[in-house]
């Protein structure tokens, strides 16, 4: 069984492209093609589930067409329309282990902090903004907004998957006061 933390979202199935079983498929990372990982995983009602790629053929930059072994309709392919779409976290590894880590790459991760320890995973990386943020899911199931800056940056044990940062004094005491309010 394929748990949570072995997986990373990458994207999303849209919609059957043409008659064949081809998958519209919008991605965030590009990691499929980069490593050699013969699978996708889905998640569907709940379960992640693999499938077998048989081809792809990229559209743009964040699109490309998905053909899945043993999907070959349009009625078989309509049930993964908007299927959320996972990459298994131990092949990234490789791929961080060839070049410079993704973004990508630190959603499932543990952040620790050097004086308060565990704070807790990392669940997404917001680019949304020009400060890029670790999104940090707390023990307590609160979420922890960190600064994904070079000068918080301890280290990355990329074989743990554990990032350790140390944090300006005061930005946990931030969190909790926002909270409070």
């Amino acid at each position: 069984m394929i748990k949570k933390e072995e997986v990373y979202k990458i994207g999303m199935f849209n919609k059957p492209h043409g008659i064949h079983g081809e998958l519209s498929f919008t991605f965030t990372d590009d990691v499929f093609d980069r490593v050699d990982c013969d699978y996708l995983i889905c998640l569907l009602d709940g379960i992640f589930v693999p499938f077998f790629v048989e081809e792809y053929r990229f559209r743009s930059d964040s699109s490309a067409l998905v053909k899945l072994e043993d999907i070959d309709s349009a009625e078989q392919a309509r049930k993964f329309t908007n299927v959320d779409v996972y990459f298994p976290t131990k092949f990234a590894a490789e791929d961080a282990d060839d070049g410079e880590l993704t973004w990508a790459f630190f959603v499932g991760c543990r952040m620790e902090d050097a004086h308060h320890g565990l704070l807790g995973t990392i669940i997404e990386v917001d680019e949304s903004t020009i400060n890029t943020l670790f999104v940090v899911e707390r023990l307590d199931g609160e979420e922890l907004l960190v600064p994904a800056q070079e000068e918080f940056l301890l280290g990355i044990d990329q074989e743990n998957r554990v990032v350790t940062v140390e944090l300006p004094q005061g930005l946990l005491d931030l969190e909790n006061v926002e909270s409070a309010d």
